[in-house]
């Protein structure tokens, strides 16, 4: 029977340099997709998969997040007195309950895999997910939830460490982890591979690991041993193709779409995506978007 998955790591050290001058004061993961920030978009995706506990990796003038997710007495109060009953109603139910996050620091840029094992007083000895804060997923219609839900239900049901992939053309498999199939269990499938960044033309597949895991508590005395990879930094694939020699890992088909809202590209196409999909907006940004195009 697998242990329910209570935690989740959200590493959110990262300096943002792709979207500077904007992120000099404002760490990246509180740019607004719409009038959300991406963070919040992560987190929200982490509560409906049933996350419980949220811990945020975090670095130096990321102290902002933290405040994101605490009480703002004062702003509350002058909702509460304007009767700005639904403004206040929707900044009170993004707050998680008292004690439900924590927040540890990664003092130098060492890569993921170093940022993971932050965690690993907090997370303790249990299967845990991570959510990588620049991947923001959307469901499609034949699918209510959003990407860490159905990675779980895969988790529910194989065990193990699961790992979400998407399809990319084969030209750009050089820029990502790239996952190998074994057996084909429709929706899900056995992994027998993993690499970082393969060299040109050498990819075991063109499925990509998009941003969202569930990992088994012995990654932690793999990542302890510091090795470093590609880019000179402790990856935390490097780590998983460590773990897959004794630990059994699945891969996850996303149905949906996941956003690089760290590339500006990503972003605006984030912003696009998440704006058609709301009711309250969606009429007049379509609108817009024929005028300029």
């Amino acid at each position: 029977m697998t242990k329910r998955i209570r935690k989740a790591v959200f590493p959110v050290a990262g300096l943002g340099t792709r979207f500077l001058p904007a992120t000099k004061a404002v760490p990246k993961e509180m740019l607004t997709v719409v009038d959300r920030p991406v963070l919040q978009h992560v987190v929200d995706e982490a509560r409906e998969a049933g996350i419980e506990h949220f811990v945020f990796v975090t670095g130096r003038n990321k102290g902002v997040i933290e405040d994101h997710f605490d009480i703002a007495y004062e702003l509350e109060d002058t909702l509460r007195r304007r009767n700005k009953t639904k403004e206040y109603e929707a900044l009170v139910a993004d707050l998680p309950p008292a004690g439900a996050t924590s927040f540890t620091r990664q003092q130098a840029p060492l890569g993921l895999g170093h940022a993971v094992w932050c965690a690993r007083d907090i997370i303790g000895d249990e299967p845990f997910a991570v959510l990588l804060p620049d991947m923001v997923t959307l469901a499609n219609g034949r699918k209510k939830s959003r990407c860490l839900a159905q990675v779980v239900e895969a988790y529910e049901k194989h065990g193990g460490n699961i790992i979400a992939v998407e399809e990319v053309p084969p030209e750009e498999t050089h820029q990502y982890g790239v996952v190998a199939v074994g057996e084909d269990y429709g929706d899900s499938f056995s992994i027998t591979g993993m690499v970082e960044k393969p060299p040109r033309g050498t990819a075991p597949s063109n499925l990509m690991i998009s941003g969202r895991y569930i990992l088994e508590p012995e990654i932690f005395a793999i990542l302890e041993k510091g090795e470093k990879g590609a880019g000179g930094e402790i990856q935390l694939t490097d780590a998983m193709i460590g773990l897959s020699k004794a630990q059994d890992f699945y891969g996850v088909r996303f149905d949906g779409k996941t956003y690089d809202t760290g590339s500006k590209l990503g972003f605006l196409a984030a912003n696009i995506a998440f704006g058609l999909a709301r009711p309250d907006v969606a009429e007049g940004l379509r609108a817009e978007l024929k005028k300029l195009l």
